[in-house]
């Protein structure tokens, strides 16, 4: 007894005791729901609760309130408003425009949160819209292999055997009460900021053009060594070039036309938080087969693409220009997009950093979806086509008839990889991109000057730099190439199958821990050998690409540097994230899948 007693005095208070029904803020709002506490973690110091819909949260206690104190403080400021008054609002029209969209704003908020029960009428309408923004699964999907990127700081998820329709259906005069609480329209809903901030965000949008600039002017010397740092400025008019320009508008007006001609599959993206699935032309790899043609039937015509290489700085600052030119345009009409429309993680109310974050998340033309379009085509197979023209300029500069091997090699390796991601173009769909980011100067700037001016450094490298190669260690360095894609395209391969259908037949050997999402982590095949195996692929892949230009020089092996530091911090991130949604279940993974991307190694 006396034990007991001991015991329980070391216990910590807790004000909320499982079972109790209180009322739960939802995240990103003001806005508060009834839940019922499931259990208290002594650690996190965090309850973990369950909505009337089946939604589970993680939360402070700060942000819980007792049902009846809640409901007394309701009903109290509603009791103060006199008669009069009310009825002075309705008849004046200006207050009841401004009551009304204020409501109306608060309303899109709620809606997107209550519309989460299915509806007996549309069965195969998404009905979580905000946990359908926060995952990649297709609406059909019942499990995941991999964490869902770019979540909050709340750990959400639907439990799909606990749904009750009944209590999901919220009642009209229920959500206008409930959206009287919020502080703030749906307009400003937001997720935490990432990229450091508004003050990160001027710091990137200076930092990636003089980084871009710094690479192309230091490979360009005949001596790209780093002790040459900083790489001399050319004069102002090697800037610049009206027929670089056009040259780069020629280009992606071509890409435009493919990607609106009405050929290949027309495809659903994932759902919107308003429910609303768009479609998208996918018909990349018809493109670059288009472009392929193009190009060789302009060579054939005798147009010097070696241009290309000489006119380097000026093409790229002429994209720049017109990446900065897209993403004013892009910023401007988003302040005109309805509230639903915007992107939760470019809507910070800040102008700079909405700007270099993306404030609308699927700006479109009628049908022609901008985001998607400069995501796949005029950058993408614009790296193909400047490592043509590199191949082509090593020709005319060492007096070869035919591209040397370590050239061959790096216009291959890249060429897979860009056709195989505009093969399975429709899985583009299912990213973080498409899904959550918003369309600024980081993905513009990204799709257009960042992918074709510093991913073909190993080309432009080799044009000056030649690096004969041995039968022997071209066959090691093919050989890693094809282990790497193996890698990188079967783990996918295994990941969206599961994805799409996790009780395939096909998939029943599989092994799986369950977790209390009602989502299922992925603990054999490749994903039984690191956690990320995909990575572990890619990484292999830059490895190979790299290999061909030598250790003489650190600069073309930027792209491994780079992408080391980009899947270490990514893999972070996830680490973090899972962590927070999937709790134990996810400490039982990490045990049974012991190594991040490198088998023993990391």
């Amino acid at each position: 007894m006396r034990e007991l007693k001991e015991s329980s005095m070391r216990m910590p208070t807790v004000k909320y005791q499982k079972g109790d029904m209180v009322m739960g803020r939802w995240p990103g709002s003001n806005l508060y729901y009834e839940v019922k506490v499931l259990r208290f973690d002594t650690k996190s110091q965090l309850y973990t609760v369950i909505y009337k819909d089946g939604t589970e949260l993680e939360l402070k206690e700060q942000d819980m309130k007792n049902a009846a104190g809640f409901q007394t403080r309701s009903r109290s400021r509603s009791r103060s408003r006199s008669p009069g008054r009310r009825r002075s609002r309705s008849r004046s029209p200006a207050r009841t425009t401004r009551r009304s969209s204020s409501r109306t704003a608060a309303a899109v908020a709620a809606a997107a949160i209550t519309e989460s029960a299915p509806s007996s009428r549309r069965d195969t309408k998404p009905k979580d819209a905000l946990e359908d923004r926060l995952s990649p699964l297709m609406s059909e999907a019942k499990t995941e292999a991999e964490s869902e990127k770019n979540q909050g700081r709340y750990n959400l998820r639907r439990r799909k055997d606990e749904v009750d329709t009944k209590a999901a259906e919220a009642k009209p005069q229920q959500l206008e009460e409930e959206a009287k609480l919020a502080a703030a329209p749906a307009a400003f809903l937001s997720t935490p900021l990432d990229f450091g901030g508004k003050i990160g965000a001027y710091f990137w949008l200076l930092f990636l053009p003089a980084w871009v600039l710094f690479l192309v002017l230091q490979v360009n010397l005949e001596d790209p060594s780093l002790t040459n740092f900083p790489p001399p400025l050319p004069p102002l008019e090697a800037f610049w070039s009206a027929q670089a320009l056009g040259f780069v508008i020629l280009w992606i007006s071509f890409q435009a036309l493919l990607y609106t001609l009405p050929v290949g599959k027309l495809s659903e993206g994932m759902p919107l938080r308003s429910g609303e699935r768009l479609k998208y032309r996918t018909n990349g790899f018809f493109a670059i087969v288009v472009s392929a043609a193009a190009v060789a039937a302009a060579v054939h015509q005798g147009v010097d693409l070696t241009y290309i290489h000489s006119h380097f700085l000026q093409l790229a600052v002429a994209t720049f220009l017109i990446s900065v030119l897209l993403s004013v345009y892009l910023y401007a009409r988003s302040r005109y997009a309805a509230p639903e429309q915007l992107a939760l993680g470019g809507n910070s109310g800040n102008v700079i950093y909405d700007f270099f974050k993306g404030h609308e998340l699927n700006p479109r033309i009628k049908d022609f979806d901008l985001k998607f379009f400069f995501e796949m085509r005029p950058g993408l197979i614009g790296w193909c086509l400047i490592n043509f023209a590199m191949a082509l300029a090593e020709m005319k500069q060492q007096g070869l008839d035919a591209p040397s091997y370590a050239m061959i090699l790096v216009n291959l390796f890249q060429l897979l990889y860009v056709v195989d991601g505009l093969w399975n173009e429709e899985a583009i769909l299912t990213t973080m991109d498409l899904m959550h980011d918003g369309f600024g100067f980081m993905l513009a700037f990204g799709d257009l000057v960042w992918v074709p001016f510093t991913y073909t450094l190993q080309a432009y490298y080799l044009v000056s730099h030649p690096n004969p190669l041995s039968p022997l260690v071209l066959t090691a360095i093919v050989l890693l190439k094809l282990i790497g894609f193996y890698i990188f395209r079967k783990s996918n391969s295994e990941k969206n199958a599961f994805r799409r259908n996790p009780s395939d037949p096909k998939l029943s050997h599989l092994k799986t821990i369950p977790t209390a999402t009602g989502k299922s982590l992925l603990v054999s095949g490749w994903w039984g050998v690191v956690r990320h195996p995909n990575y572990l692929g890619d990484l292999i892949m830059a490895l190979a690409w790299s290999l061909p230009c030598g250790f003489s020089h650190l600069l073309p092996w930027y792209y491994m540097i780079y992408f080391i530091i980009l899947l270490v911090h990514r893999d972070s991130r996830d680490m973090s994230e899972c962590r927070r949604k999937y709790g134990s279940a996810w400490d039982e993974y990490c045990r049974t899948v012991r190594y991040r991307i490198i088998p023993r190694v990391y």
